[in-house]
């Protein structure tokens, strides 16, 4: 297999500072030995081809160099290319010539490897692995995570769709995380943190709390409580600061779903900065649990934010692929 990392540049990251902050870490990269080539995209889902075409060439290590959408499209590159549970499944059952290791061997190969240069505007996901007490975060720490060749296990979630599946290794939410995302990228895209203000200000004014039929792993009925939100995790961040998750490990094998159930207006204003330090979870309308597989009963398609993108699907299930990638982090 090629050992070669393929960085994936979005040059609009961040504004256009992607493309032109880029040049400089690549050259650090390459001063440290990493061997690396460059793709660069030109249109939303190109990441998402380049990967996909560059995993069926051969390459299993890639470097997602922009923000989370960038990570997301790659990642959707990637799977089921890169061998889901019902091809890992089959590796597994080979002949007993490979059980003391060539069917390792073969899924092992199978598993890409992502890096990450956060020069986009969200890096939500490389907030789990930062360390507070060093003050070496963001690209920083990214960069240090490569040189070192530092790497470890992350589980991939599989939202299978009425016209598909997608997979995503940070977060999906419904409800008001959600409908605020999707006002912005409707109607105040251009507006930077302005427009992400001026949407919370809206969906605030409108306040839509409402069911999203769920059944989780060993719940017998599905749970059609009003809400305010609901989102299943994989890590804890969402929006770069945000801990939405605070009990979510990126490799257990389980989605952190935390639901918050119908609250006020004034009741969420006052309560807006628990949010960003992971106690919201404490509130008496707030639950959270693990689980292995989660069952929607939804009347057609919501609107949902995956990894910091806006998408509107009819969402059917949310599984996990153990282990399934390797992160530079």
């Amino acid at each position: 297999m090629n050992e070669t990392f393929l960085a994936i540049i979005n040059p609009a990251a961040g504004g256009g500072r992607c493309g032109e902050r880029v040049g400089a870490a690549l050259d650090r990269l390459r001063a440290a030995g990493i061997m690396l080539e460059t793709a660069e995209t030109s249109a939303a889902g190109h990441a998402t081809q380049i990967a996909r075409e560059a995993y069926g060439r051969g390459y299993r290590k890639f470097l997602a160099v922009g923000g989370d959408g960038t990570s997301y499209e790659i990642v959707n590159g990637l799977f089921p290319e890169s061998g889901s549970q019902e091809g890992r499944s089959q590796v597994s059952g080979v002949g007993s010539q490979w059980a003391s290791g060539g069917a390792e061997n073969q899924i092992e190969d199978q598993i890409p490897t992502l890096g990450f240069l956060p020069l986009g505007t969200g890096n939500s996901f490389l907030r789990d692995f930062e360390d507070g007490a060093s003050g070496i975060c963001g690209l920083a720490h990214a960069m240090q995570a490569l040189e070192a060749q530092r790497s470890r296990p992350c589980d991939v979630m599989r939202l299978t769709h009425k016209d598909g599946a997608i997979y995503y290794m940070n977060l999906l939410s419904v409800g008001f995380a959600a409908d605020v995302a999707a006002l912005r990228h409707r109607r105040f895209q251009g507006l930077g943190q302005f427009g992400y203000l001026l949407s919370i200000f809206l969906c605030l004014a409108r306040l839509d709390r409402r069911p999203f039929p769920v059944r989780l792993e060993g719940q017998r009925d599905f749970d059609s409580r009003r809400c305010l939100f609901l989102t299943f995790n994989n890590s804890k961040f969402t929006g770069g600061t945000m801990m939405i998750a605070p009990d979510a490990v990126t490799d257990d094998g389980l989605i952190e779903y935390v639901r918050w159930g119908p609250i006020g207006r004034m009741g969420l204003i006052r309560n807006l900065a628990t949010l960003y330090d992971g106690t919201h979870t404490r509130h008496p309308l707030a639950e959270r649990q693990a689980v292995r597989r989660v069952e929607f009963q939804l009347d057609g398609p919501v609107d949902v934010m995956v990894d910091g993108e806006v998408l509107t699907l009819e969402c059917r299930t949310i599984e996990v692929l153990p282990s399934a990638l390797r992160v530079v982090v």
